[in-house]
């Protein structure tokens, strides 16, 4: 295979998803890594968003139980997912997109051996150039993430919401989200385990293995052994953990369209995750949707500056001794509230709205 069938698959890899990411040295280091050139050529036919069995069939020389040997590995390796139709129940084989996805499935099971290893150092080079394109060509980059749909929901810490209307949408609920949930699955988070792998790790020692699949999703990842399945019990006590740390809900939808169900959700850290890392360090905006944001209530308020170390965003700052929401860098996720000792702050929900914040410009020495 030549090197051109490695670009077309990364291409691919990158229309299955939304978000804009060079095609660089390290990501065709990355999938030469994970797939050999029998699964390339397979792959590379992989040229529409979905297909099911039979349609695969139309344009594979493969027999039957070569075929199921293919599918099989790839799923294995996370290059391709396996999940029923919601509709019709028929399976339906996708190429993972990158992010969310590679990075996902390539972690996500806290593996520490030597392929792992090198798969954090492919990452870390990509990301190192990922960066250095965004600060070279900052407008153009920006403009560009503008235009991508928001990939995660920022999810509440729900009991320090300020409730304004008898009822609270169901999906804006936390706990409403396990509740309805049928499969959980509990997973590493994949962002510390990288940082890990790096000898760099979480700066505030956060719980290694607190994300979540769903639903149809969480079959898939506990059936390759991605995931392993949890009670709704479990998964409670282990959010009340994540949000004790000062970590940030996200959601993750189907096909990153808020009005499907959700499919994941991860506890971030600023230090760690990939979406509030690549923001602070100058690499890609803060692009998520909420429906909440943070309201102080400066008559409590003592300026003890909690509200300030906690906020994953830097939306806080104290002004003559009074905390001071920047409402524009507030995604609502309730750290600030669930973590004030004089339960100075609340959250006023907004209805659901995108957060866009672009990344600081980092000066070059």
């Amino acid at each position: 295979m030549s090197d051109k069938d490695w670009v077309k698959l990364a291409k691919n890899v990158m229309r299955a998803g939304e978000m804009p990411m060079p095609i660089n040295e390290p990501l065709l280091d990355l999938i030469k890594e994970m797939v050999n050139e029998e699964q390339l050529k397979f792959l590379l036919n992989f040229r529409k968003p979905s297909y099911t069995l039979e349609q695969i069939k139309e344009w594979t020389d493969l027999d039957d139980e070569s075929l199921k040997k293919m599918l099989a590995d790839l799923m294995h390796i996370g290059l391709v997912t396996g999940i029923p139709s919601r509709s019709t129940g028929v399976m339906v084989y996708r190429l993972v997109s990158f992010l969310p996805g590679l990075l996902e499935f390539t972690l996500m099971r806290g593996e520490t051996g030597e392929k792992q290893k090198r798969l954090a150092k492919i990452w870390e080079r990509f990301f190192d150039e990922m960066k250095a394109g965004t600060q070279k060509y900052y407008d153009t980059i920006v403009n560009a993430f503008k235009n991508v749909p928001p990939l995660d929901r920022v999810v509440p810490v729900d009991e320090e919401i300020e409730v304004q209307e008898e009822t609270v949408v169901p999906f804006e609920d936390v706990k409403k989200i396990i509740e309805k949930t049928d499969v959980i699955g509990l997973q590493y988070c994949y962002c510390r385990h990288l940082k890990d792998l790096l000898n760099n790790p979480c700066k505030i020692d956060a719980p290694r293995r607190n994300c979540f699949s769903f639903g149809r999703t969480a079959k898939f990842c506990i059936e390759q052994g991605f995931s392993v399945e949890i009670s709704k019990e479990e998964a409670i006590k282990l959010l009340k953990e994540a949000e004790n740390a000062g970590l940030v809900h996200k959601a993750l939808h189907s096909r990153a369209n808020p009005e499907l169900e959700e499919i994941g959700m991860c506890n971030c850290c600023k230090c760690c995750c990939g979406s509030l890392s690549m923001f602070h360090n100058g690499t890609a905006p803060t692009s998520t949707l909420t429906s909440y944001m943070a309201k102080i209530h400066k008559e409590k308020c003592v300026g003890c500056g909690m509200c300030v170390e906690k906020c994953p965003m830097m939306a806080i700052e104290l002004s003559n001794e009074i905390a001071k929401l920047n409402a524009a860098n507030c995604i609502g996720c309730g750290v600030c509230a669930h973590h004030c000792p004089e339960n100075a702050i609340k959250l006023n929900r907004t209805g659901l709205r995108k957060v866009f914040i672009p990344p600081p410009r980092i000066e070059s020495n």
